[in-house]
């Protein structure tokens, strides 16, 4: 008799099955992804421009994005535009959310990709926890700013790439910061994608009626960059220890692109889904009670760098 996982583990098994992906078309459609120097958005933006998107690339570092940009120009002959900022400083976030509004009034696709994971607490200028500055409050920030151009392109998807790390747990509204605890690097990365869990719940039935869709993904144990911020030791235990237990990012950015681009999944939306599987994520994270907690705390952070709200 074969051993059925309860739901919330059905993880484990998710991570070792086969994935889909598709070959559908995005020709003409402006889809704007954070996060896409390296890594899982270096390779969801090949997907897009393959897939004839219009790419709209948001990053920190010009020198590194500006020859991918050109790279992904050359190799597939679709547009790939490229705006500058740091996600974590705010000011920074609704300002080339604002340049974006302007240049592109309508936006199909968004992917919240931009990341970080610090062994240490760390604090943004703004004075946030970096994690949860740079993962959570910067992609609600940019989303809340965008949400009328992505209303002006339905249907159209909102996809954050979240992790199985919510699993870890560490959340505490009362705390967000790490101010009061011991800080634990995992936790606090975990605790950013349950934020980031619970406010695209609301924001998906919010606009459940606008022809937007909101969904998250756990991208798969991937090798990427994230991290190598961190001390001489992490930095090299990842690079020749860690990585030949991860898998190569490429799938990750095939499974981005078909929740982006797949026909099957219009109308889908507040899912959480392993790379293209759908899956339960942490009963916490999806606590109706907190939902709105967590999103009128994260509003209340990113209110001065909002000129209205949705």
């Amino acid at each position: 008799m074969k051993l059925k996982l309860p739901e919330e583990l059905q993880f484990i098994t998710n991570n070792m099955l086969p994935h889909k992906s598709t070959t559908e078309r995005m020709d003409g459609k402006v889809c704007v992804i954070t996060g896409t120097t390296s890594g899982i958005g270096y390779e969801a933006a090949r997907q897009f421009a393959k897939g004839g998107a219009d790419l709209v690339m948001v990053c920190r570092n010009k020198d590194k994005a500006e020859p991918i940009r050109q790279k992904l120009t050359d190799e597939f002959g679709t547009s790939v535009d490229l705006f500058i900022a740091d996600f974590q400083r705010l000011d920074e976030v609704r300002r080339v959310a604002e340049e974006i509004s302007v240049k592109y009034p309508k936006i199909h696709g968004l992917v919240n990709n931009a990341g970080v994971f610090n062994k240490r607490r760390r604090l943004t200028p703004d004075g946030n926890e970096m994690t949860m500055g740079v993962i959570h409050l910067a992609s609600f920030l940019l989303t809340k700013r965008l949400i009328e151009n992505m209303k002006n392109g339905a249907p159209s998807r909102i996809l954050y790439i979240s992790s199985e790390a919510h699993r870890f747990g560490g959340f505490n509204l009362k705390d967000m910061d790490w101010h009061k605890r011991p800080y634990i690097g995992l936790f606090a990365y975990g605790a950013a994608k349950i934020a980031q869990i619970h406010t695209a719940m609301v924001l998906a039935e919010q606009l459940e009626a606008s022809g937007v869709m909101v969904n998250l993904m756990h991208p798969g144990a991937v090798r990427t960059n994230i991290g190598m911020n961190n001390g001489l030791f992490y930095r090299l235990y990842s690079r020749y220890v860690l990585r030949w237990f991860l898998k190569d990012a490429s799938k990750s950015g095939e499974a981005i692109y078909y929740l982006a681009a797949d026909p099957s999944l219009n109308g889908v939306t507040g899912k959480f889904f392993n790379q293209t599987i759908e899956e339960k994520p942490a009963w916490y994270s999806v606590k109706e009670k907190m939902r709105q907690q967590v999103w009128d705390r994260t509003e209340e952070l990113v209110r001065p760098y909002l000129k209205e709200g949705l």
